[in-house]
């Protein structure tokens, strides 16, 4: 690794870190991460992988809750036309 990929690597990491709000134990997928937009592999992500799984998990939830609650709407409004 030549130290100018390095140290940008590592001014990125230390970035991300910051952004992330400097919690402790995620240095790892920081410097993973870093590593992979120095070199191109990946658009810059958000800090934390969790953050990006809970809004698709709610999402998803919203939506078959809704898929559930039209039906039952729709036979309580047939319910009262009777």
């Amino acid at each position: 690794m030549t130290d100018d990929r390095q140290d940008r690597i590592r001014q990125r990491a230390h970035e991300i870190w910051e952004k992330a709000g400097r919690p402790e134990g995620a240095h790892q997928e920081h410097w993973e991460q870093a590593t992979a937009e120095v070199d191109g592999a990946a658009k810059p992500k958000k800090a934390t992988k969790k953050a990006d799984a809970k809004p698709a998990k709610a999402a998803a939830k919203s939506a078959a809750k809704s898929k559930a609650a039209k039906p039952a709407a729709a036979k309580s409004g047939k319910a009262k036309s009777k």
